[in-house]
């Protein structure tokens, strides 16, 4: 099956994790993938792992440079855009109260999770109008539409994801284009084993399912939210929640 024959996708957090997860199912089905990831070797050892045509681009969605870089080598080399996935993120403090919580690791939060979601939409979009034709899929979490007690910055962060995603999905609804989010809830990464053991027990203590998500099932469902099939939803948010979320 090759769905994505032909197509080119910009995933970001492409080192590892979601990112990498993506990436290897989009590749498998036709797509040329470039992978964006401030961890520099690893991005580029994930991308020489993958193959075929995964290639590899080092930066950090945080900053406006870097991502316009990134985006005006994509075209150079490739001359369209067709998806784009932004999985970049970071936890921030966990298991801790709000006034614990210093001005400057808010900052650094909202910098990767919500400025990078923006940034990311805003220099993907113009390549995307050329043809008419663009599927943007936004990582939010669970946390999100919830809220994590001891996650705040992490929480109202993707939060912001969340509006963006309906805000930017009827920007452009009358076009080729659709945005839509992906709210997971734990699922098993290096950046989910680096938490505070006693908040991922609380986390998943809340899954219905009780168990974690897993990369294969976060794969499978962004592969079809970016797929030509997926062509009547936008401004939403998916579920992979276990049955934690139901609305």
């Amino acid at each position: 099956m090759s769905r994505f024959q032909d197509q080119v996708a910009f995933i970001t957090g492409g080192a590892d994790g979601l990112g990498r997860a993506i990436a290897s199912a989009l590749a498998q089905e036709g797509a040329k993938v470039v992978l964006f990831d401030r961890d520099q070797e690893r991005v580029q050892a994930t991308a020489q792992a993958l193959g075929g045509s995964v290639s590899a681009i080092a930066g950090d969605v945080s900053e406006e440079t870097s991502v316009a870089t990134a985006f005006a080598e994509l075209d150079r080399k490739w001359g369209r855009l067709d998806i784009v996935v932004n999985c970049a993120g970071i936890v921030g403090p966990s298991n801790r109260k709000l006034p614990t919580v210093s001005v400057e690791e808010f900052d650094a939060v909202y910098r990767v999770n919500l400025r990078g979601s923006f940034l990311v939409a805003k220099y993907a979009i113009p390549l995307m109008e050329r043809r008419n034709y663009g599927r943007i899929l936004l990582v939010a979490s669970i946390a999100g539409k919830d809220g994590n007690a001891g996650m705040s910055a992490y929480s109202s962060t993707k939060a912001g994801v969340i509006g963006l995603t309906k805000s930017l999905g009827k920007e452009y609804a009358e076009t080729g284009i659709t945005v839509n989010a992906l709210a997971p809830a734990v699922i098993r990464t290096a950046m989910v084993d680096g938490m505070d053991p006693v908040q991922v027990k609380y986390m998943t203590d809340k899954i219905p399912m009780k168990r974690c998500g897993t990369l294969e099932e976060i794969a499978a469902l962004s592969a079809f939210i970016v797929s030509p099939e997926a062509s009547f939803t936008t401004a939403f948010t998916f579920d992979l929640s276990g049955g934690r979320a139901t609305y």
